[in-house]
């Protein structure tokens, strides 16, 4: 099969050509605005602003650009990003605690001593916690995707056909597809996409964009929502058991999971299926039935089933 816009042939099994980028089969899924493949002759990657802007409100446009030069794709940013945003999510917690000092007033949060001795350290706590916690996270979950697609479209082995594993390629394999582009075509800027290592896990991660926004939201309505009780000092545990009891079985934790839970079962999945066409230039539908089944049962798994939500059952 050749390409009827530049004449070069790519692998039977394409669903774009890896030359020019023309469609070479469409798929119902993508008349859907969401999952329209991008098509353009590519020329220069965005800027890093531009990606993570394109990643929130273009996905396909994105992905495209992000596949040409995948080793600045803004996966671990995108880890980074939401670790900052954890350390936020903290101090919005712990903003709830109000401190009254030994002679029974309230110590004032703007002090200076409190502003880099206490936020401060909360900030660092939580942003270290994020950054660990999050970085497990988008890989454990890449992981399912991956096994997912695996099972969908045969995703590592299409790599492996499309890129070469990561150490026995060498430059000259690297270059055959750009020896077999035909002498008549102008589009040679597609050979750059198989010249390239796949570098799966930090487009993958782009996929999580998202979180960054629920994240925001989340920051917002721990601010707005939780009760705000009241420790004095010295801290006595034992004593303010029911003032931490009441914070964290607030009604808003549950929501709070919900929403992380609908992120993960509807959003994450549709990125998710656009970043692994692109890398597999595979099946669009195919791709999407495995995301949103490994979204729907690790969302089950990690947030469904929390005690926040099945407590209120």
């Amino acid at each position: 099969m050749r390409c009827p816009r530049c004449g070069n042939a790519p692998p039977r099994d394409s669903y774009v050509c890896t030359f020019c980028g023309k469609r070479l089969r469409i798929e119902r899924i993508e008349k859907f605005l969401f999952f329209k493949r991008y098509e353009a002759e590519w020329s220069n990657p965005e800027s890093f602003l531009a990606r993570l802007y394109l990643l929130i409100i273009n996905p396909a446009k994105a992905f495209w650009d992000i596949n040409h030069k995948r080793d600045s794709a803004p996966g671990f940013f995108i880890i980074l990003f939401n670790s900052l945003i954890y350390g936020l999510f903290g101090l919005a917690l712990f903003s709830h605690f109000q401190i009254i000092d030994i002679n029974g007033t309230p110590v004032n949060p703007y002090d200076v001593t409190i502003l880099f001795g206490y936020f401060f350290t909360v900030y660092l706590a939580f942003f270290a916690f994020g950054f660990v916690y999050y970085m497990l996270l988008l890989v454990v979950l890449s992981y399912f995707f991956i096994k997912g697609a695996n099972y969908s479209i045969g995703f590592t082995e299409r790599l492996e056909d499309r890129f070469g594993k990561k150490k026995d390629r060498d430059e000259k394999e690297r270059a055959k597809l750009a020896e077999e582009a035909s002498v008549f075509s102008i589009y040679k800027s597609g050979t750059l996409l198989q010249k390239q290592e796949a570098n799966k896990y930090n487009m993958l991660f782009c996929a999580f964009t998202p979180l960054i926004i629920t994240g925001l939201i989340k920051v917002l309505i721990i601010l707005i929502a939780l009760p705000t009780q009241q420790i004095s000092l010295p801290f006595n545990f034992s004593f303010y058991s029911t003032v931490f009891d009441t914070i964290f079985q607030s009604p808003t934790w549950m929501v709070l999971d919900i929403i992380d839970a609908i992120v993960l079962i509807v959003w994450i999945p549709m990125n998710m299926t656009i970043a692994i066409r692109e890398l597999a230039n595979s099946s669009t539908f195919r791709v999407y039935l495995s995301s949103v089944s490994i979204g729907i049962i690790t969302a089950i798994i990690f947030f469904l089933l929390k005690p926040t939500i099945l407590g209120t059952l």
